[in-house]
């Protein structure tokens, strides 16, 4: 161990143990809080400590801090009645933003992408990265709290515009599903992909996630030699892989939920920007939305991350018998640099601020009534959008 990380480390150290002694001292007293004597530097040092510069850091907050560590399957008795999501989380800049996700109480946290920051396939450091982030104590709230599920994206998969020639994607397929706490008994865990679903609550009122990998098997996109564009258009180009949209299928057709959340870490219907999106590969996003059609789950809404800011497409479809949304929430951690956008899909603004996604749901006998929110610091309300299927 360097002399530079043994530095993190210990720091770390003092950092996890001051605020242990804090929750045991002043039960409800914020955790995000410096002792009096703090100053504003050495606060934001604890908060954006990050295990590039100290894997060994989180090895000894994992021994300091068990209950983090102790797996939490996924309970789908019961359908949630509100589900927030979010994706983009540097762990290296202040994780200000759980506070006020827990605010609103959610059952269900879906993790959209970008997870981590890590861009590696080295699985000690992307453990580091994971690590760090699970023993955050308003994180541990959440997850006390919530059922947590989701997917990875391009930093947490392993690299900026990681495809499937990825070297070291097994690997990081499993740090992503340790951390999410999946059974080794899941099927996902045997197979190629880290595509997954769930369908939570009985009866009439059962709620499908879908999460689909968008990494893991898509072929490989050109960058822009104009650079107008991040990328070029590859036209014959796949997403998902065979298998994968076998089984799509089958998850959309063999499906009794009356709300189904159809989850990618990047839009599937804007389409006019120049940066990671389905219709990168126009066959395939021809693909998914004709599946869809043909398949005709239950009052079915996307979403997505990725593009660090939020907004909340809509296309009528035809041969759809509702609306499809497209609820994109970026940015927990940092936003991206323009304010406007052309996306003729987009429904109310774009909102290039910090932000997590909430839906609230409630029935009117079978049918679900989505009220979509865009919230951010404070539990500010930027938009506000209501569906009744």
């Amino acid at each position: 161990m360097t002399q530079r990380n043994l530095f993190f480390a210990a720091f770390l150290v003092a950092a996890i143990s001051t605020t242990l002694f804090a929750q045991k001292t002043k039960p409800g007293q914020s955790t995000l809080q410096p002792p009096a004597s703090a100053s504003p530097k050495q606060q934001k040092e604890k908060e954006v400590l990050t295990p590039k510069m100290a894997p060994e850091a989180a090895d000894l907050a994992e021994n300091l801090d068990i209950e983090s560590y102790k797996p939490k399957p996924i309970d789908t008795t019961t359908a949630p009645a509100i589900i927030a999501f979010g994706s983009c989380n540097k762990m290296e800049k202040p994780q200000t933003m759980w506070e006020w996700v827990n605010a609103n109480e959610p059952n269900l946290w879906i993790w959209l992408g970008d997870i981590v920051y890590a861009d590696t396939t080295d699985v000690r450091a992307l453990t580091a990265h994971y690590k760090l982030l699970k023993t955050n104590p308003d994180y541990k709230r959440l997850r006390s709290k919530a059922q947590v599920v989701g997917v990875y994206d391009d930093h947490d998969y392993g690299k900026n515009g990681g495809d499937k020639y990825l070297t070291g994607k097994k690997g990081t397929k499993k740090c992503l599903l340790d951390f999410l706490d999946v059974p080794a008994n899941n099927p996902v865990r045997k197979r190629e992909g880290a595509y997954q679903a769930y369908t939570f609550g009985k009866g009439a009122q059962r709620i499908k996630v879908i999460m689909m990998d968008t990494r893991y098997f898509r072929d490989s996109l050109s960058a822009d030699p104009t650079k107008q564009k991040r990328f070029l258009p590859n036209p014959t180009g796949d997403i998902l892989g065979e298998a994968q949209w076998q089984w799509l299928e089958r998850e959309l057709t063999h499906n009794q939920a009356n709300l189904t959340l159809l989850c990618s870490s990047v839009q599937v219907l804007s389409d006019e920007h120049g940066y990671d999106k389905w219709g990168n590969f126009p066959n395939a996003r021809k693909r998914l939305l004709s599946l869809i059609v043909k398949a005709k789950p239950k009052n079915l809404l996307i979403l997505s991350g990725d593009r660090h800011m939020a907004e909340i497409s809509k296309m009528d479809l035809q041969g759809l018998p509702y609306p499809l949304y497209d609820f994109t929430s970026s940015g927990l951690t940092h936003i991206r640099s323009g304010l406007n956008e052309t996306n003729k899909f987009r429904v109310g603004d774009m909102v290039v601020k910090r932000n997590f996604g909430v839906l609230k749901i409630r029935w009117e006998a079978e049918h679900p009534v989505v009220t979509m929110q865009v919230r951010g610091l404070q539990n500010e309300l930027f938009e506000e959008i209501i569906n009744r299927y």
